[in-house]
């Protein structure tokens, strides 16, 4: 048997214990690349079946040197694989802050927006109730123009309509006049013929003409002469 605190010693000077050259073997075997189906350890041995420590190891005098730098290799290997990740998700891990820097300032500038869109939603506001407050008193003033239009509209219909009924009352006292009249110059004319009188309105009936009267003579009274009586 193998002793586990057994160490081999490598051409470069490290000492590894035989069981971690297992266990690196054994892990070298399970991460083997796969070809059509068959893994690299499969070519000599088909079945697949494992191996045993002793056929790992081998028995030649030069076993321990070939299996300290076989897994000195290993390691290389998987420390080299473990850098290639740990750079590929630093490289991950970079790629996201710029991200996350990017959101972090946008959600800044959307922040700033926002409380500058605060700010000035109160004064919009402001003039908002303001605009009302105008309209409102415009729509007062508006409905008072008009109730005012409409009061002198009907005042001036009623005017209108007063006038007419005065135009009408007149023209019928003109035509009450015009047949008064008439019947007047028919009793005239009728009185005429009865007492053999020319009809008036004759054209060949001169017209008498109109006595002046005379003028009294206003004598000059001299100043200082006679008293005049008040009575």
């Amino acid at each position: 048997m193998i002793s586990s605190g057994l160490l081999v010693q490598a051409d470069e000077g490290v000492s590894l214990p035989v069981v971690d050259l297992i266990d690196e073997s054994t892990a070298a075997y399970r991460e083997e690349p796969v070809f059509f189906g068959i893994r690299a350890h499969q070519v000599h041995n088909p079945a697949g079946k494992p191996r045993d420590v002793s056929s790992i190891l081998g028995n030649g005098p030069f076993c321990s040197r070939t299996c300290a730098a076989a897994a000195l290799r290993m390691k290389q290997i998987a420390l080299d694989n473990q850098d290639r990740t740990i750079r590929r998700l630093r490289a991950q891990l970079a790629t996201e802050r710029r991200g996350l820097a990017t959101l972090k300032k946008e959600l800044e500038d959307t922040q700033v927006a926002l409380e500058a869109s605060h700010k000035v939603i109160p004064g919009l506001t402001e003039i908002g109730l303001s605009m009302s407050k105008k309209i409102e008193i415009m729509m007062v003033k508006k409905q008072k123009v008009r109730a005012n239009h409409v009061e002198c509209h009907q005042k001036f219909q009623a005017r209108i309509h007063e006038a007419e009924d005065s135009m009408q009352a007149q023209n019928l006292l003109i035509e009450a006049l015009v047949d008064e009249k008439d019947s007047l110059l028919q009793t005239i004319h009728g009185l005429r013929e009865a007492n053999n009188a020319p009809a008036p309105f004759d054209d060949d009936c001169e017209e008498e003409p109109e006595e002046e009267p005379e003028e009294e003579e206003i004598e000059d009274i001299p100043l200082g002469e006679g008293e005049i009586d008040d009575e």
